[in-house]
């Protein structure tokens, strides 16, 4: 039976919406239990979304799995159904879905089922686990000293100022500014509680500021023990560039743009994947 065509290309031509074969093998763990095991997933990519893995059903344990009355549609992949996971005295309702008829130009993941990452355990690469979504095999960040002159100013207030910068260029998001702790006004940061995950950089540590008679919560972060991808963060510290009165480099403000840390708030972490 032929699969409908979806109506959300239509209406939005420029939408994407790529499934493609991941070469790693992927495993999901539930308890003590491991749900999924495959050297067969695939990688959804789709706009406005972090990437998801897709599981062949013959590589998810199935026996753990029960199917629920909950449903959801989607204009680019169809209706999804859903399953709860079980394990001893443990049940998280809704973890897992799947597209069984999905629309044509998503019929890559046809008989396939993925998992809410936050309601799983442990996810692994090979053997190496990993954090926060899939690492996006498009999605490069590229950390390059330099010896321009990086000047931070908050509150107005001089806090930071480098010539032994390391700029970070990420992929779809503003360069970040990592500066050496000798070159920052340490004095005026305040360690807080604050910790997020990043899967291409580590778990982040936060800072806040007081400056100017006032306090920034959160506006800085370091990855103290950064994974092996991104060695040359270690022991540095960035700010929020959309939140600091101005980043000038060699004397010039930069543009602070528009990013969903713009004004921000501690409480509205969901995770550093879009930080760096």
């Amino acid at each position: 039976m032929a699969l409908p065509k979806s109506p959300g290309f239509e209406k939005h031509p420029g939408y994407m919406v790529q499934i493609e074969k991941s070469p790693r093998r992927v495993r999901v763990e539930f308890g003590s239990e491991t749900i999924a095991d495959s050297a067969n997933s695939v990688l959804l990519r789709e706009s406005n979304h972090v990437p998801v893995y897709y599981f062949p059903r013959n590589d998810v344990h199935m026996d753990h799995l029960s199917r629920s009355e909950q449903s959801t549609f989607c204009p680019f992949k169809g209706e999804a159904s859903y399953w709860s996971i079980s394990h001893g005295d443990e049940t998280v309702a809704d973890a897992v879905w799947s597209y069984e008829t999905p629309f044509e130009e998503s019929a890559g993941i046809k008989d396939y089922l993925a998992f809410y990452w936050n309601k799983m355990d442990h996810w692994f690469e090979e053997d190496e686990e990993i954090f926060v979504h899939p690492r996006d095999p498009y999605k490069r960040v590229d950390a390059i000293s330099s010896s321009r002159k990086v000047e931070v100013v908050l509150g107005g207030e001089t806090i930071a100022e480098s010539s032994q910068a390391t700029f970070v260029f990420e992929t779809g998001m503003p360069t970040r500014y990592y500066l050496p702790m000798d070159d920052i006004r340490m004095a005026a940061l305040k360690r807080s509680d604050t910790t997020t995950r990043c899967p291409y950089k580590g778990i982040a540590s936060y800072w806040s500021v007081e400056a100017g008679g006032q306090v920034f919560d959160d506006i800085v972060w370091s990855y103290p023990e950064p994974l092996e991808e991104a060695p040359k963060l270690k022991n540095l510290l960035c700010f929020f560039n959309e939140n600091v009165d101005a980043i000038l480099i060699d004397g010039d403000e930069q543009p602070k743009g528009k990013t969903k840390w713009s004004n921000f708030l501690a409480e509205t972490l969901d995770g550093p994947e879009h930080i760096v």
